[in-house]
């Protein structure tokens, strides 16, 4: 089952179970989802770009609750990371730092990465293995420090 019959089937369980909150993340998920597959003129989206879906949501929560906390709205910001955190249910586990700096190294030995020109080639191959499972923000960090140094 793909990771998008899997959603659409939670909310359906969600629906029956009559819990609004669930459900209505997971419909704005599906919504998500199906423009992504509609302005890209495909049928059904493959679990990565789900995927890439799902952390853009989760991301947007994310930036949602901490605009509302710095605004004193707590209950919105609660709200936010409420749906954030059942949206993450649906990403794989995410990489530890050791996991993640070995899999930098072993990326940079496989692309032959010399310098900061090679940040593209190595964050490119960087995304595509650690897709859903680690920051791409302090990716970009860590690949910055490595290629520098």
């Amino acid at each position: 089952m793909s990771l998008k019959q899997t959603i659409q089937s939670d909310m359906k369980d969600a629906m029956r179970a009559k819990d609004k909150e669930r459900v209505s993340t997971l419909r704005m998920l599906i919504a998500s989802i199906q423009k992504r597959e509609i302005d890209e003129r495909v049928e059904s989206l493959d679990d990565a770009a789900v995927l890439a879906a799902i952390e853009k949501q989760v991301k947007q929560h994310k930036d949602s609750a901490k605009q509302y906390a710095d605004n004193g709205r707590d209950d919105r910001a609660a709200a936010e990371l409420s749906e954030a955190s059942i949206l993450q249910t649906y990403l794989p586990e995410p990489l530890s730092d050791e996991e993640l700096d070995a899999l930098l190294e072993e990326v940079v030995s496989a692309t032959g990465a010399e310098g900061m020109k090679d940040m593209g080639k190595v964050m490119a191959a960087m995304k595509e293995k650690a897709q859903g499972r680690a920051d791409m923000g302090a990716l970009s960090g860590k690949v910055k420090a490595r290629l520098a140094g």
